[in-house]
């Protein structure tokens, strides 16, 4: 397995490369992806496994193996994670709506900041010793 990813790794196409760019080093919103990774017995192009999140990139050759996606996508959703699909052509010439997809995603499931002054740290509660 190990071998493959190194693999694939070594063998991005270009579009993959390119968003590859704006995945790394935390650069969206601070979350971590790992690329041409291994969940079960198959490599998603990019995840972040904090979230739970997989990116495919798809070129023409998915068109004619939409069955196959199909099934590699439920098998990812029965195990929580939601994939994001987009075509090369959406990376290449969309591709701040393409992050801004993904950031979208990401964000969704987190709370809010809490407010400062919650009710259990208020003014009145604090250094009384209770």
């Amino acid at each position: 397995m190990k071998h493959q990813a190194r693999r694939l790794r070594k063998n991005m196409t270009d579009v993959e490369r390119l968003l590859w760019r704006r995945l790394r080093n935390r650069q969206l919103g601070g979350h971590k992806f790992r690329r041409q990774h291994p969940i079960g017995p198959f490599f998603v192009d990019f995840v972040c496994l904090e979230k739970k999140l997989v990116i495919e990139v798809d070129g023409g050759q998915h068109a004619r193996n939409l069955e196959a996606d199909v099934k590699r996508s439920d098998y990812l959703k029965e195990r929580g994670y939601q994939v994001l699909r987009f075509w090369n052509n959406e990376v290449l010439e969309e591709s701040k709506s393409v992050l801004s997809v993904i950031l979208s995603s990401l964000l969704k499931d987190e709370p809010p900041h809490p407010s400062p002054l919650t009710p259990a740290l208020s003014p009145q509660k604090r250094g009384r010793g209770r």
